[in-house]
């Protein structure tokens, strides 16, 4: 997906993951950092299912890019419960129209979201070091489907 400038998974308000594809354009060093977008990423998330009663969000548009979000649930080893992980992504949509490139990016990452899940359902979140490898997963599968 040459339109890809990130992708990274956000459990809880921490990103486990994320790979950066290419800088996003006339980039300014605002001090932002993976642990704060992955707070407003969570953030936004939970306000989106709370004021509209379990509606989760798709996406926003800021200029040009687009902050994409896909959830599923996973099983925390620390919580008898489900619980949300977003893979989000940021996307060049100068070109093309919004709802075109979500439903792009959706058929993309699909796969790579559930693989995610069957590979950490049950882990502990707080070793973070074991999501280094999914990274390459990441990147090998995007690398892949977009040479096609």
């Amino acid at each position: 997906m040459k339109e890809l400038y990130e992708i990274g998974f956000v459990f809880r308000g921490f990103v486990m993951v994320n790979h950066i594809f290419k800088d996003m354009p006339q980039q300014k060093d605002h001090g932002v950092t993976k642990d704060l977008r992955g707070a407003f990423i969570s953030a936004i998330n939970t306000f989106s299912e709370t004021a509209f009663q379990n509606s989760s969000l798709e996406y926003l548009e800021s200029g040009n890019i687009l902050f994409i979000f896909k959830l599923a649930d996973i099983q925390s080893g620390d919580n008898n419960v489900k619980e949300p992980v977003i893979l989000y992504g940021l996307v060049d949509k100068s070109k093309k129209k919004s709802d075109k490139l979500v439903n792009k990016f959706f058929d993309r990452v699909n796969p790579v979201l559930q693989l995610f899940v069957q590979k950490f359902n049950g882990a502990n979140f707080s070793e973070l070091n074991q999501f280094e490898d999914f990274e390459e997963k990441v990147v090998e599968f995007l690398t892949k489907k977009t040479q096609e």
